[in-house]
């Protein structure tokens, strides 16, 4: 088999390669030959390519331009002979390293989890059925069927193919689609791109069907030879993290200068050029913030892990930033907004109209005639419609040994077979009688399916043919009658009545077959693009998800507008739109919202989309095409677009938009790698809450710099002022550094942790050219910088003039630093409200951080060794007093400074409602 392996499989008849495999084109492998292959062969995975080795990764960690600035700092300081404060200076650039190197290491298993729960399944026949298995698990030998979609799970000999078309860039670089025949017999000498009846691993399905046999699995694929897997963690930037990158930049520059400044300032007061020295070291140190790339990467990978058990996996981290300004939300309707379990209501032919009890996937119920001058027994339209929808269908319906029916595929399909299963046809003797000989799948270009119909020796043969309404009555010249005979159709007459049933919330599909001559052996979309006989129409429903209701809500209230664009009829679109609660600008009757369909945008010059994006909420029956130019339109208005798509056609759309969220059930390959978020679910709810945790993640990130950048303001300040009053540093750079790493990694990663505020949803999106520090957060970050000048420096002064010793009058200022901290620590919990107003408990872990805090400032006080490497002393009781007091001093000017502002808020919300 190793040996077979290698083979030119091109070169060989797809009949003569699946008997060198030891397969079967209609069975398959058999279970126990399944297994034995895979402990052989392995599983169908690439070997990942060698990472970054630790050593490598863990001194990455100190390239950094602020990192740069901490080292030199410690040089300086060593080679003056202070080498307690150079060793302590180095010591917090060794931890900073450490926890970098946790959180990447950290990060990197997050992202293989997360690629591990996106691991796409292959279609396979095995023992003569029909299975869905992870790709992983496929071996040499194994039949797959692939269609439009797929990824291509294994390097594929075709066997049977169907107006098959793959993309190949990832393997060849040929852009273009690439036209794959199964009857093909290929040279030997056949370069990889033109082997057109193989398919490869990697590649993408972009049209029609095929079924292959897998000739070579993992890396003996053709990308396993020739390409490397990429299997480095994915980059945590994001635009926030590009603005800390700049804000760091500046800040190097900034400190840089402030320390220049200082030496400057203290050489020409005639300072000594050490204490001169070590007072620029102390301003540089104090004014790095330590702890904020850290907490950037625990504040966002704990958004996406609270986003994934919110069943919405973030695939690119950009997209949680992008989340919290989404402005619409461009969602499909089936599955998503609506509860994906299709149920016909109604069964209208060219004569009467049928209505059909029952609910779900159960085929329990009947079909009667209200009016009782049908009888649906003996109405022969009414039954070749039934079998029509049971013919031309790819799914399945069975029922499992306890007596649940379980449906397999699409859910419009499987509502047909339950409304003909409920008139008493069986599938499978149906299926003796007219047996399918071809197919023409669906396609969303196309908008219908047909299949093609032996009905007897020396017969014609029949072709049924399913799809959208407007498309199949187009095509129809007659109509056939509950009696059989054929009449000529009346086109408007139809058209009224899907019009009827659409105002109603229905989904209508339309069936008409035709006779094709007995010789013909294959189905062309030729052969039914005309004279095609009416047999009726199956309208059903799909009810609103109650959830999605809700959801749909909180989204509008949040400012967040919301688009359904659908394949459905514009006025069934319109009645479930209004049942979810859009909003949006109702149509001229007055009886829906309004609605464009993929026929009206198609006329629309970009000015009139433009428009159109803003007036409506649905748009029906788009075209792929129309799907990118509808994102493009709306992010022509300014707006920050999140698309859901499941198809391959969506993927264009989804990776224009600024967000794309795939589907992660119903879901092609191809739309999920092109989106930025995967739902679970499928579900409507779960966008609405990954955006509420997106606006959660910018929250906390906010808070935390609100927070952190106080302190180094206000150490900054006060080392300043002491160099200018020409007095002793307050703070030794050890000191700083102490302040900076303990608070940093004590404190301010409880705010990582903080949950939402309650009106997190209420409020309108974030603008996302906004900067990260806003007039109000400049103007608590000097008022902050000032209580820790006014306290630190303040309280230096008085221990100074009481006659204390040098030691505890920094140790003062030291824990004076650290308790206004921990005050500001709860202002920073919200930037309007109070702590009482959010829950003095609703974050325990700040309690936790703040325990930690003062044990670790115990320690720094009172343990003999702190006091060593620290230089720090013991102080006294009322020293704590009068530290505590500048600390609650703070909190109390931050919260009324709140106060005013709400004041002015509330004002400023009735001038706008009363003008």
């Amino acid at each position: 088999m190793e040996i077979l392996l290698s083979k030119h499989w091109h070169h060989v008849p797809s009949e003569e390669v699946v008997k060198i495999l030891g397969s079967h084109p209609e069975k398959g492998l058999d279970l126990f030959e399944v297994k034995h292959r895979q402990d052989r062969f392995g599983l169908n995975i690439l070997t990942p390519k060698k990472k970054k080795g630790p050593i490598r990764r863990f001194l990455l960690q100190f390239h950094n331009p602020l990192v740069y600035i901490l080292i030199l700092a410690g040089s300086v300081t060593a080679w003056i002979k202070d080498m307690v404060d150079a060793a302590t200076i180095f010591g917090v650039v060794l931890i900073n390293a450490v926890v970098g190197y946790i959180q990447e290491s950290k990060a990197e298993r997050a992202i293989e989890a997360l690629e591990g729960t996106l691991n796409t399944e292959a279609v396979v026949v095995r023992g003569g059925k029909t299975l869905h298995v992870p790709s992983s698990e496929l071996v040499p030998g194994d039949v797959v069927s692939i269609q439009s979609g797929s990824k291509v799970p294994a390097d594929l000999r075709l066997i049977r193919s169907r107006d098959l078309q793959v993309a190949e860039a990832a393997l060849t670089g040929e852009s273009a689609p690439v036209n794959k025949d199964a009857s093909l017999l290929l040279p030997e000498e056949t370069v990889l791109a033109d082997r057109q009846n193989m398919v490869y691993a990697s590649t993408l399905v972009t049209y029609g069907q095929g079924l292959g046999v897998v000739t070579a699995t993992g890396d003996k694929t053709e990308v396993g030879r020739i390409s490397e897997l990429i299997s480095e963690a994915q980059s945590l930037e994001t635009p926030l993290t590009r603005k800390i990158t700049r804000f760091s930049h500046f800040l190097l520059v900034a400190i840089l200068l402030l320390a220049a400044a200082t030496f400057f300032i203290g050489t020409v007061r005639g300072q000594p050029i050490i204490d001169t020295f070590m007072a620029a070291i102390a301003l540089a140190v104090s004014a790095i913030p330590e702890g904020l790339p850290a907490a950037v990467t625990i504040t966002l990978a704990i958004g996406v892990s609270r986003m994934a058990r919110r069943r919405a996996i973030i695939r690119k981290l950009p997209a949680v930033e992008t989340l919290g300004s989404t402005t619409v939300i461009c969602s499909d309707k089936t599955g998503t907004l609506t509860q994906n379990q299709m149920t016909v209501q109604h069964i209208c032919t060219v004569d009467t109209c049928f209505d059909v009890r029952g609910t779900g996937y159960t085929p329990k119920g009947e079909i009667f005639s209200p009016d009782e001058s049908f009888s649906p027994d003996h109405h022969r339209a009414l039954k070749q419609t039934l079998e029509a929808g049971m013919l031309c269908n790819d799914s399945e319906l069975r029922e499992d040994p306890n007596g649940e029916w379980i449906a397999e595929g699409d859910p419009t399909e499987v509502a047909l077979i339950v409304s003909a299963m409920k008139s008493g046809i069986h599938r499978n003797e149906l299926n003796q009688q007219y047996p399918r000989l071809d197919v023409i799948p669906f396609e969303s270009a196309y908008q219908y399916m047909a299949t093609l119909h032996s009905a007897g020796p020396d017969q014609a043969k029949i072709a049924y043919v399913k799809g959208a309404a407007e498309v199949i009555l187009a095509k129809c010249g007659h109509a056939s009658t509950g009696e059989g005979v054929f009449v000529p159709f009346d086109i408007s007459a139809a058209f009224r009545k899907v019009e009827e049933m659409a105002r109603k919330g229905l989904r209508i599909l339309a069936f008409a077959f035709k006779e094709i001559p007995a010789e013909k052996e294959s189905l062309s979309h030729e052969d039914i693009s005309h004279g095609l006989v009416f047999l009726g129409m199956q309208a059903m429903i799909d009810p609103p998800r109650p959830e999605a209701i809700a959801a749909v809500k909180a989204c509008q209230d949040a400012g967040i507008n919301i688009k359904m664009i659908t394949g459905d009829h514009a006025l069934t679109a319109s009645a479930i739109a209004l049942q979810l609660g859009l909003k949006g600008r109702m149509n001229e009757e007055g009886n829906g919202l309004l609605a464009f369909s993929g026929r009206e945008m198609a006329g629309f010059s970009d000015e009139e989309l433009i428009e159109a994006a803003r007036e409506a909420a649905v748009f029906a029956r788009v075209s792929p095409e129309q799907k990118l130019r509808l994102v493009e339109a709306l992010q022509a208005r300014g707006e920050v677009v999140a698309m859901t798509g499941d198809g391959v056609n969506d993927a264009p759309a989804l990776k224009q938009a600024d967000i794309g969220i795939a589907m992660g059930i119903t879901g092609t390959d191809v739309s999920k790698e092109a989106a930025d978020m995967v739902l679970t679910d499928d579900n409507f709810a779960s966008i609405e809450a990954a955006v509420e945790e997106g606006r959660g993640v910018y929250d906390n990130l906010i808070k935390f710099i609100a927070w952190a950048l106080p302190t180094n303001v206000g150490q900054g300040l006060v080392l300043l002022a002491s160099v200018l009053a020409g007095v002793e540093l307050p703070m030794l750079p050890v000191q700083v550094l102490w302040i900076n790493m303990t608070t940093a990694g004590i404190l301010g990663i409880a705010l990582a942790l903080e949950p939402r505020e309650e009106n997190i949803m209420n409020r309108p999106p974030r603008d996302p050219g906004s900067p990260i520090l806003t007039g109000d957060l400049l103007g608590r970050i000097l008022i902050m910088g000032l209580v820790i000048l006014i306290g630190a420096f303040g309280l230096f002064e008085w221990e100074k003039l009481s006659g204390t010793s040098t030691a505890e009058a920094r140790t003062v200022a030291v824990n004076t630093v650290a308790v206004v901290g921990s005050f500001y620590l709860l202002n920073c919990r919200s930037m309007t409200r109070s702590i009482f107003q959010l829950g003095f408990f609703s974050n325990p872990w700040v309690h936790v951080g703040i325990l930690g805090m003062i044990l670790l400032q115990m320690s720094f006080t009172y343990l003999p060794f702190m006091n060593y490497v620290m230089s720090s002393a013991p102080i006294q009781a009322e020293d704590w007093l009068r530290i505590g007091g500048v600390g609650l001093a703070g909190y109390l000017i931050v919260e009324f400074e709140k106060w005013i502002r709400r004041r002015i808020s509330k004002r400023r919300e009735k001038w706008r409602q009363a003008s």
